[in-house]
C-alpha cells in the first residue's frame, strides 16, 4: 500500500537514499495517476451505451461540455454523432471559453494561453449548429452537464499518439464510425478546380518544402495572416482567403478541388468532410489519422509530390 511521505520526509530520503527516491517519486506519480483515473472514471460517470441511454432517456436530452482547442471540438463530433443515434434525444452541445492552454510540441498558438475564447466560439457555433444531431451548441454557462470531454485531459490516456478523433469514444463507451463523414455543408463549387492549403505553425514538418506547388494554378491558403506570409515565401502567388466563420470555411473545402495541410483545424474540417485530403504528418506527436475516403498523409518531400500530382489530374 503506497503512502504519502510529508515534506521532510520527502527530503530526507532524497539527500540519504537517491535511488529509494528516485523509487518513490515514480511510485507517486502511479498514485497520482490512479486517483485521477478514480476521479473521472467513478461509478456517477456515464462511461457506457447502457448508462447513457438511461440518462437520456430520463432528461430527454444530453448536455456535453467541451473547452478543448476548436480541432479538439470537431474531432469529438463523430462521439457526439453517435450519441444522438443511440440516443434518438436533442444533443446539446456547450463550449466552455479560457480554459488554459498547455503547450506541447510547439512554441506558440494562435488562440494565445487559453484553448478556447469567445471568438473561436462565434466563428464555430454556425457550422456546428447546422449539423443536423446537434440541437444548440453555445457557451457554457452552468447547465447541467451529462458528459464532459474535458475527461480526455486527466493524463489517463496518452494524448501524443493514436488518434484525436477516438479519444472520447475511451470515456463514453461508444465507437464513432471515423470513416465516415460526420460534417455535412452545401459546398462552395466556386473553388471547384482550386487547390486549399493550410499550415499552422506548430506542428510542422521540418523537412518539407512547398515551393513546387508554383506550377500548379488557383491555390489559396486559409489561415492567420502570419501563416499565410511565411507559405507565400515559398508560393509567391498564392492567395490569402479569409473567412468570417467556419461554416464558410467548411463550405470551401467541401467545393475544392484538393485539401493540403497540416495537424491544425482546417484539417480537422477536411477530415469530418471527407474531402479529397493530404495531411503533413508531424512525427513528434503524430496523433492526427485520416480515415476513410480520398484519406492521404505524408512524412517525405517525394510523396507528397507524387499524391498532389495523382490527386491533381485525377480530378482534372
Amino acid at each position: 500500500m503506497f503512502k504519502k511521505r510529508n515534506t521532510i520526509s520527502k527530503l530526507w530520503l532524497k539527500y540519504t537514499n537517491r535511488h529509494q527516491y528516485k523509487i518513490y517519486k515514480w511510485e507517486l506519480d502511479n498514485y497520482k495517476n490512479e486517483q485521477i483515473t478514480q476521479f473521472f472514471t467513478g461509478i456517477d460517470i456515464l462511461d457506457t451505451s447502457e448508462k447513457i441511454i438511461k440518462q437520456a432517456q430520463q432528461d430527454g436530452c444530453l448536455n456535453v461540455m467541451h473547452s478543448g482547442n476548436a480541432g479538439d471540438v470537431i474531432y469529438a463530433l463523430p462521439t457526439v454523432k453517435k450519441l444522438h443515434e443511440i440516443t434518438k434525444v436533442p444533443i446539446n452541445l456547450y463550449l466552455r471559453t479560457n480554459q488554459p492552454l498547455v503547450l506541447s510540441g510547439y512554441a506558440s498558438h494562435s488562440m494565445g494561453a487559453v484553448m478556447l475564447n469567445e471568438k473561436t466560439v462565434s466563428l464555430l457555433t454556425p457550422l456546428l449548429n447546422s449539423q443536423e444531431y446537434i440541437t444548440s451548441c453555445t457557451i457554457y454557462n452552468d447547465q447541467k452537464i451529462h458528459i464532459n470531454f474535458d475527461i480526455v485531459r486527466s493524463k489517463t490516456i496518452s494524448l501524443g499518439s493514436g488518434n484525436i478523433a477516438r479519444w472520447y469514444s475511451y470515456f463514453t463507451g461508444v465507437t464513432p464510425e471515423l470513416w465516415k463523414q460526420w460534417l455535412k455543408v452545401e459546398p462552395d463549387t466556386t473553388y471547384a478546380n482550386t487547390i486549399v492549403l493550410a499550415r499552422s505553425e506548430r506542428y510542422r514538418n521540418s523537412a518539407i518544402n512547398y515551393s513546387f506547388l508554383k506550377e500548379y494554378k488557383n491555390l489559396i491558403f486559409i489561415g492567420v495572416k502570419s501563416e499565410y506570409e511565411d507559405m507565400k515565401k515559398q508560393i509567391p502567388d498564392l492567395i490569402w482567403t479569409e473567412v468570417n466563420d467556419f461554416l464558410i470555411l467548411a463550405r470551401i473545402l467541401a467545393g475544392c478541388k484538393l485539401f493540403i495541410g497540416n495537424q491544425s483545424f482546417p484539417y480537422s474540417v477536411a477530415e469530418a468532410l471527407k474531402v479529397p485530403r493530404i495531411l503533413e504528418v508531424y512525427a513528434k506527436i503524430a496523433n492526427v489519422v485520416p480515415e476513410g475516403e480520398n484519406a492521404h498523409d505524408f512524412y517525405f518531400q517525394h510523396h507528397l509530390e507524387g499524391l498532389v500530382k495523382e490527386l491533381y489530374f485525377r480530378q482534372a
